[in-house]
């Protein structure tokens, strides 16, 4: 089970990790700032496993790639959301960090609720119902599964 970190529409990359943090040398360093302007208990409430459920267009903004990364350090399982700016929905799968667009859970989930992610089927049950996401391409799923981008060509 994962527990639910709720946002809304148009989350941009500098409500995910504000730019002054980007002059921190690495990635651990950043993740603590993560969602400050919008949570500033996020980055020390969530744990290993927890998910985002977000609205319409969750990523907009830059091309940063040090947005899905935070997420990812910090130990978000993956992000579920209406629908995403495509450079995030990119980096985030170039960087290991499970994302699955789903027309319906954001209006049937609350923050903290428990919910059960298959990303293999791209399934989210929550509260006793199933929705269905839209499923990764295999190749894809196969960039998530070794890791990443960089891990999944190192591969071959």
């Amino acid at each position: 089970m994962s527990r639910v970190f709720k946002f809304n529409n148009d989350v941009d990359t500098d409500q995910i990790i504000a730019s002054q943090y980007l002059l921190l040398p690495t990635i651990d360093e950043m993740k603590s700032h993560a969602f400050e302007s919008l949570d500033a208990d996020f980055a020390s409430g969530v744990k290993e496993g927890d998910i985002i459920v977000a609205g319409d267009n969750f990523g907009c903004g830059s091309s940063r790639e040090q947005a899905p990364s935070v997420l990812k350090a910090l130990g978000i399982k993956a992000v579920v959301a209406k629908s995403f700016a495509r450079i995030f929905y990119r980096n985030s799968i170039n960087i290991g960090l499970p994302v699955l667009v789903c027309e319906n859970v954001h209006e049937n989930v609350n923050a903290g609720d428990e919910v059960e992610v298959d990303l293999t089927q791209g399934i989210v049950s929550a509260g006793g119902k199933e929705f269905t996401c839209t499923k990764l391409p295999e190749y894809m799923q196969n960039i998530l599964n070794a890791g990443g981008l960089i891990a999944s060509l190192n591969k071959e």
